[in-house]
């Protein structure tokens, strides 16, 4: 990292299937070397940990990571409780309810319907390829199980992405509108790349370290959210204002 990085407590042990090689990657964005180390200390010293994802457990987590799919983490949590209560919150329980009700019981997600085909989607997935263990499951090399997820319906790339990191531990980076938000202001990128692109773009610039890249999402989605926001960017009060481009000159 940078001359005087802040860093999280980078101790946790990974799973095994997180110790393979980095997932393939397409060519290189080309940025200032240390940039993406320098941002993230910039934010870690003034926003601290940011304890995300928020889950009692692992499966919680993957619920979380496709219920969230184009809605707020209130109307989420809505759900999630309402799961809960119900409890209905593995793997085994999930797979018995009836569609009709679990759509009922995750309304205040929005697009219940369809999210409830995708949770069911997802255990029977777990309990075809991975007999319901979720141990089994995140024991898969990233590769390999970055592309069983994406197979299974419902699940793109960054809703795969967060469940291998948030759930799995594994070293992968999620990618955002908020991630793409900030790189785009600050000239990292373009509005052009693909996710991999993006993905890659932070995947080759810092070390493999999914407690690093966890806090790294984390302090991003943050910055996002009371910051760098779509309208009415507060950038004076921002962490990263030391390191926004100047405006560009208008033509004479």
């Amino acid at each position: 990292m940078s001359a005087n990085p802040v860093l999280p407590v980078l101790g946790q042990t990974p799973p095994p299937g997180a110790n393979s090689p980095r997932l393939p990657s397409p060519a290189p964005v080309p940025i200032p070397p240390h940039t993406l180390e320098f941002y993230y200390d910039a934010l870690f010293r003034v926003h601290g940990p940011q304890h995300w994802w928020p889950g009692r457990t692992r499966f919680e987590i993957i619920v979380g990571a496709i219920l969230t799919q184009n809605t707020s983490w209130t109307n989420v949590e809505r759900a999630i409780h309402n799961l809960r209560q119900q409890k209905l919150l593995s793997p085994t329980a999930m797979a018995r309810v009836s569609p009709a009700r679990l759509a009922r019981l995750i309304r205040s997600s929005g697009y219940f319907r369809q999210k409830a085909r995708k949770l069911k989607a997802f255990v029977r997935y777990l309990g075809d390829v991975h007999h319901g263990s979720l141990t089994k499951m995140f024991r898969t090399p990233t590769a390999v199980l970055r592309e069983q997820l994406l197979s299974v319906h419902g699940i793109g790339p960054e809703t795969a992405d967060s469940i291998l990191l948030y759930a799995g531990k594994h070293p992968v980076f999620v990618v955002d509108a908020y991630t793409r938000r900030i790189l785009e202001r600050h000239h990292l990128a373009q509005g052009k790349e693909s996710y991999d692109e993006i993905r890659s773009l932070f995947e080759r610039n810092l070390p493999s370290s999914a407690a690093l890249f966890n806090e790294y999402h984390a302090l991003i989605v943050h910055t996002g959210k009371h910051f760098c926001r779509a309208r009415a960017p507060l950038c004076e009060a921002c962490a990263l204002r030391p390191f926004l481009p100047p405006p560009a000159e208008a033509a004479p």
